[in-house]
């Protein structure tokens, strides 16, 4: 078995493709209005509307909503990157800190509210 993915459900496909494409800095591919893909050489990042998941009535996830989920990028330089992105301070967790574990991370928000943090192992 192989995970093939992890699946943002949004109301909002085209801001948080936006926002994963600036910072993954990949297009995202978009096989239909409701749904986005952006691929890694690691992982993959999917954006699926509400309607992605309606079928599942009451057992749908809710979007923007904090479920103990935090989507991490591993980066070479996270200072570099958390400069580069220029975010409004209130999308801020944290601002680069190196970790009590040794990882240097930044967590920020997405446009939806979840926890990115962009993180690099110590070397």
């Amino acid at each position: 078995m192989q995970l093939a993915s992890i699946r943002i459900i949004t109301h909002d496909v085209e801001r948080l493709s936006a926002f994963y494409e600036r910072v993954t800095q990949r297009a995202a591919t978009r096989p239909a209005p409701v749904f986005a893909e952006i691929r890694t050489d690691r992982a993959t990042l999917a954006i699926g509307d509400v309607t992605t998941v309606a079928m599942l009535g009451d057992a749908a996830v809710a979007p923007a909503r904090a479920s103990g989920v935090v989507i991490e990028f591993e980066v070479d330089d996270v200072d570099e990157e958390f400069a580069r992105l220029d975010l409004d301070p209130a999308a801020v967790g944290l601002a680069a800190a190196t970790m009590p574990w040794g990882n240097r991370s930044a967590v920020v928000r997405d446009p939806d509210g979840n926890l990115v943090n962009l993180f690099a192992r110590p070397v």
